[in-house]
C-alpha cells in the first residue's frame, strides 16, 4: 500500500483553523510516519489580495460593529443570497484547485473551514472528482455554509452540533462526532513544578491565566485592570498573542499594578500555562476550548464575539463548564467567587470533563488513514 497522500485546507495564518490542521497533521505522522501532507492556506493560495482585505474588514467588524457580524453569521436569507457569488467565486477558483490537485494528487481533502470545504465540493462537481472530503467543523454551531451533498464526513465537536447538522439536511451516517481536533501535547502529564520555577511562580497561590486567541483579542486590559480589585493574592499569566499594541501598553502599565504578572507574546507553550492555572478567562474559540475541556479548566468568558464565539459560549454555560461576563470590569468578582468556593470549582472540572474529547486528533486521522 502506497503511502497516503493528504491535503489539509484552512484559511488565516495564526487562528483555530489552522492549528486544527496542524494538529491533525501531527497525529495522522504519529500513527503513518511516511504519510504524504500539504498543510495550505486556501484562501491565500487562490485569494491572495482578497484574503488580505477580507481579513482586515473581518477584524474590524468584530472589533467596532460586532452586530454587523452577528445579523450575517449564519442567516438564511444572507447564505441563500449569497448563493450566485459563492458559486461564481468556486468556479473562478476551480483550474487553480485543478492545478494543485493535478501536481500533489491527493487520495483526499481536509477542510477545517467552510469556504475551502465549498470550493472543494463544488469543484468534486464540476470535474465529476470522486475524490474523499472531509469537514472538520472547529466550533459548537454547524453553520449553513459547511452544508454539501459531495461532502464525505464530516467531524463535529459533540453529539448537540451533529443533531444540528443532521436537521439541516446531512445523512446521519456521514458524521463523526469525534471533537475538535488539538495538539496532543495538551493531554499530556508532566512535571508542573518546574513550570511554576521556571516562571518564577508560587505554586500555592491560585495562578489565573487570560488571553484572548492567537491574535490577542478582546478586553484585556479591562479584565487585568478588574483583577486588581479581586481579594486573593492571585498570580496572572496574560498571553498577548500577535497583538504587539495590546502587548506593549501592558508592558508599560505592568509596574504600577499590584497583583504578580506575567507578560507573553505569541508563545508556543499555552499547554504548560494552561495546566498550572486554576481559572482561565478566554475567548471561546472552538480550539482553545477544546484543549482548555481536555485539561479540566474553568472557563471565564468574557464578551464573545456574536455568531461562532456566542453559540460556543452557549454550548459550554449550559453544560456547566464555563461561566459567561457581560461586562469585563466584573471579570474579579466571577474569579473571587470561584476561588473562594473550591466545590464549585471542582463542578466545572467534572462538567468539562464529561464533554471533553481528549482523543479528537487521533480519532480523526485513524478515519483519514482507513479512507
Amino acid at each position: 500500500m502506497h503511502p497516503k497522500r493528504i491535503i489539509l485546507m484552512y484559511i488565516s495564518e495564526v487562528s483555530g483553523h489552522r492549528s486544527a490542521t496542524m494538529a491533525i497533521e501531527k497525529a495522522v505522522k504519529q500513527l503513518r510516519p511516511d504519510t504524504e501532507i500539504m498543510n495550505i492556506n486556501a484562501f491565500n493560495y487562490t485569494n491572495p489580495i482578497s484574503e488580505k482585505v477580507i481579513n482586515r474588514i473581518y477584524m474590524e467588524v468584530i472589533k467596532h460593529t460586532p452586530k454587523i457580524w452577528d445579523y450575517l453569521y449564519d442567516n438564511p436569507s444572507v447564505v441563500k443570497g449569497l448563493d450566485k457569488i459563492k458559486k461564481h467565486v468556486h468556479k473562478s477558483n476551480s483550474p487553480k484547485l485543478k492545478k494543485l490537485f493535478d501536481k500533489f494528487n491527493p487520495d483526499l481533502i481536509v477542510c477545517t473551514q467552510a469556504f475551502p470545504c465549498g470550493m472543494v465540493a463544488d469543484y468534486k462537481k464540476t470535474y465529476g472528482v470522486n475524490l474523499p472530503l472531509v469537514a472538520v467543523l472547529t466550533d459548537y454551531i454547524p453553520h449553513s455554509y459547511w452544508v454539501y451533498n459531495s461532502v464525505d464526513y464530516y467531524i463535529t465537536p459533540s453529539e448537540d452540533v451533529s443533531e444540528r447538522l443532521e436537521k439541516k439536511g446531512v445523512d446521519r451516517s456521514k458524521i463523526k462526532a469525534y471533537g475538535i481536533p488539538f495538539d496532543h501535547k495538551f493531554n499530556q502529564k508532566f512535571d508542573e513544578e518546574k513550570v511554576y520555577h521556571k516562571l518564577g511562580l508560587d505554586s500555592k497561590k491560585p495562578v489565573v491565566l487570560i488571553m484572548g486567541g492567537g491574535q490577542g483579542l478582546g478586553p484585556i486590559k479591562t479584565i487585568v485592570k478588574s483583577l486588581e480589585k479581586s481579594k486573593h493574592d492571585i498570580q496572572e499569566l496574560i498571553v498577548a498573542g500577535t497583538n504587539k499594541k495590546l502587548f506593549s501598553s501592558l508592558k508599560r502599565r505592568i509596574k504600577h499594578y499590584k497583583k504578580d504578572i506575567r507578560l507573553f507574546g505569541f508563545i508556543h507553550n499555552i499547554h504548560e500555562l494552561m495546566h498550572i492555572s486554576n481559572v482561565i478567562i478566554s475567548k471561546p474559540g472552538g480550539v482553545t476550548t477544546a484543549e482548555v475541556l481536555s485539561i479540566g479548566l474553568p472557563m471565564v468568558i468574557v464578551k464573545p464575539i456574536p455568531g461562532q464565539e456566542v453559540n460556543n459560549t452557549n454550548f459550554l454555560t449550559q453544560k456547566g463548564a464555563a461561566v459567561k461576563v457581560d461586562d469585563p470590569k466584573d471579570a474579579y468578582k466571577f474569579i473571587d467567587e470561584l476561588l473562594s468556593d473550591k466545590a464549585k470549582l471542582e463542578r466545572f472540572k467534572l462538567a468539562a470533563s464529561k464533554i471533553a474529547k481528549p482523543n479528537a486528533s487521533m480519532d480523526i486521522a485513524n478515519l483519514l488513514l482507513s479512507l
